[in-house]
Order: C-alpha cells, then sequence, then structure tokens
C-alpha cells in the first residue's frame, strides 16, 4: 500500500510538473514590432560613458515579462554586448504596455524588445 501511495503522489507532481510547463509555454508572446506597437511608454536607453568610450555599437534583443496591469516584471536577455544589456534591461524595467486579454481577462504576457545602439 505504501509503494503504491509513493507511486501515485509522483504521478501527481509529475502531470503538475506538465500542466505547469504546458501553461508557460503558452504564454502569450509579442513579436518586436507588436510590443512596440503596444508599449505606452518607452524611455530609451542612455549610451553609458564606458560604451561611448569604447565606441560599442550593436543590437540587444530582450524579453519582458509584462503583469496583467501591463507594468514589466522582470527582463531576460537574449542576446546582445553585455555593457549594453545593462542600460538596455534598465530602460526595458520603465516601459509600460497596454493590457493583453484572452476573452476578455487581462493576461500576463512576454514582449520581445531589440535596442539599437550607434553613435
Amino acid at each position: 500500500m505504501k509503494l503504491r501511495t509513493k507511486y501515485l503522489v509522483a504521478a501527481a507532481t509529475f502531470i503538475l510538473a506538465v500542466a505547469h510547463v504546458a501553461s508557460a509555454d503558452s504564454e502569450k508572446r509579442l513579436t518586436p514590432s507588436e510590443s512596440l506597437a503596444a508599449a505606452v511608454a518607452k524611455p530609451q536607453p542612455e549610451y553609458s560613458a564606458i560604451a561611448k568610450q569604447l565606441k560599442l555599437e550593436g543590437q540587444v534583443s530582450l524579453n519582458a515579462f509584462v503583469t496583467e496591469d501591463g507594468t514589466v516584471d522582470h527582463v531576460e536577455t537574449v542576446s546582445g554586448n553585455p555593457i549594453l544589456v545593462r542600460s538596455a534591461e534598465d530602460a526595458l524595467k520603465r516601459w509600460k504596455f497596454n493590457k493583453q486579454t484572452d476573452d476578455g481577462k487581462p493576461v500576463k504576457f512576454v514582449a520581445s524588445v531589440v535596442f539599437n545602439f550607434k553613435q
């Protein structure tokens, strides 16, 4: 009987884990162009003194994890020079987005954003 209970607990844990992963995969995602259109406040990143001194240029790609009310909860770096990434992350954390809905209910979403740094 104890062994059966352990198997049931393990099976239930596995099912919950799969359900959690499936729900994360179904999270609404916006493309960079959709993200720009949905953004209502878009502070731009500052070019840091070290980036200017090193004459760094390039793209920084980020994902903003946005709450139901349109504020950025946290930011994840996809690619970019680490020196440029910090100011891009700081700027994106201050962005505000229009609410996204699913069946009329506000939902969390991921907004993909690309910053281009040029001197």
